[in-house]
Formats: structure tokens, C-alpha cells, sequence
């Protein structure tokens, strides 16, 4: 006689869990408009104005801690790395708009890792995901480091690469060195394409080729060129 207990199928996830990070992003954005909304109500002033006054608090002395801030709790709100890559390029220059950059994108990765490692059980099961993803899955479970430093030198969106490492809970130690080394050749490339655009000539409509800094867009897309040719060079030698 077989007195073996059959197994109980896993749980769904309920719909919170499916859908947490959508929800939490609508939110965000929803406060953000309504602040703006707001502002611009009170103040009387036009959204290319209130721009302006952003850039113009940035450029405060709290200006890099509060773009650092930013920077961290972007991927709540799902908002876009390269455009505040990009804007702290510009208004810092390559040097100091590197920096602020790198340390508000690898806190920013850590926050999403986190979220993704505390929210994300049961996504992506080992054995049962399929396509690109679940292939990338499947080799960051097997080589974290090497793995993730492909995914951020071919440029893969960087918020999926954090969430998906804390969903499969990916070792923080190599996610994050990982990180850190594959994202400086992107971080370069947008922080010096930012920092060839005067934005206070683009807030003033004057547009015009003297508005670039051909040196500037010369070697970001040579950095692009760069990191996209290491990481085909590392993965061909994974593969061997």
C-alpha cells in the first residue's frame, strides 16, 4: 500500500503580487502630475518654466543629493535611467555628471534588486521560463557575475536586470560588482552625450549645430561601439 501524501500544487500569486510594481509606478506618477499640476496652479508658471526651475535647483549646492535621491527611487516609478543619465551630463559635465550618475544608478539598482528579491517569489521558476529572458534567467542562476556584466554591456534595460536578479535571488556581492563595472561604459556613453547639449540654449530655443559638442557625441558613440564589442567578446568566450 502506497501511504505517500501527493504533493500540493504551488499557490498563484494573488493579484497584488502579479501586478505590485505597475501599481506602485501608477501611484508615483499620479502624485508626481498632481504635484506639478499643482505647482503650476500656484504658481502660475508655464511647464517649460517649471523645468526650468528644476534644472535650477539641481544646480544648488543640495543639487547632486537630490538628483542622487532621485536617481535611487527612480526605478519605483519605473522612469527612465537614460533621460536623468542623460540630464546629469548636462548639467555637470562628463567629470562630476559621472559620478553623481554612478552612485545614483548603483543605489537605484540596489532599491530594485531589493524589491525584486522581497516581492518577485515565484516569478520566473527555475526549469520553467522560456524565451530571451528565461535563457538570461537561466545563466544568472548558474554565473551571476559573468551573466549580469553581459546584460549591462549590451545595454538591456537596466531596471529588468535588477528586478529579474532579485526575483531569482542572484547574489547581492556579484550582482553588484557586476554592476558596477558593466554599467560604466553606458554611464559614459549617455553622461557625455548629456554634457554636449547646452541645455540653457535648448531651454531658450536657440537650436542650432553649435548646440553639440561633436567631440563629445564623438566619443559616446565610440564608448557605445566599445562596451556593445567587449560584450560579444565575452560572450564568445563564455560559449567556448
Amino acid at each position: 500500500m502506497n501511504d505517500a501524501v501527493p504533493s500540493t500544487p504551488p499557490t498563484p500569486p494573488t493579484w497584488l503580487a502579479r501586478n505590485w510594481q505597475k501599481l506602485l509606478a501608477a501611484l508615483i506618477w499620479a502624485a508626481l502630475i498632481g504635484s506639478f499640476a499643482l505647482y503650476a496652479a500656484i504658481s502660475g508658471r508655464s511647464a517649460l518654466q517649471i523645468l526650468q526651475d528644476g534644472v535650477a535647483l539641481l544646480r544648488t549646492p543640495l543639487g547632486p543629493v537630490l538628483y542622487v535621491f532621485i536617481y535611487m527611487l527612480r526605478p519605483l516609478a519605473l522612469f527612465s535611467a537614460t533621460v536623468l543619465t542623460l540630464l546629469g551630463g548636462a548639467i555637470w559635465g562628463p567629470l562630476l555628471g559621472t559620478l553623481y550618475t554612478i552612485i545614483g544608478a548603483n543605489l537605484s539598482a540596489t532599491v530594485a534588486y531589493v524589491f525584486g528579491r522581497l516581492l518577485g517569489q515565484g516569478v520566473l521558476p527555475e526549469g520553467q521560463s522560456a524565451g530571451v529572458i528565461g535563457r538570461y534567467a537561466e545563466r544568472m542562476r548558474a554565473n551571476a557575475f559573468s551573466t549580469v556584466l553581459v546584460m549591462r554591456l549590451i545595454f538591456l534595460p537596466y531596471d529588468l536586470v535588477n528586478y529579474l536578479a532579485g526575483f531569482l535571488r542572484v547574489a547581492y556581492q556579484p550582482f553588484i560588482l557586476a554592476t558596477i563595472i558593466g554599467s560604466l561604459p553606458g554611464t559614459l556613453t549617455f553622461v557625455l552625450a548629456g554634457s554636449s547639449v547646452d541645455i540653457d540654449d535648448i531651454f531658450a530655443g536657440r537650436v542650432s549645430p553649435s548646440l553639440f559638442n561633436p567631440w563629445a557625441l564623438a566619443a559616446s558613440a565610440a564608448l557605445f561601439v566599445a562596451g556593445l564589442a567587449f560584450a560579444r567578446l565575452l560572450k564568445r568566450r563564455d560559449a567556448s
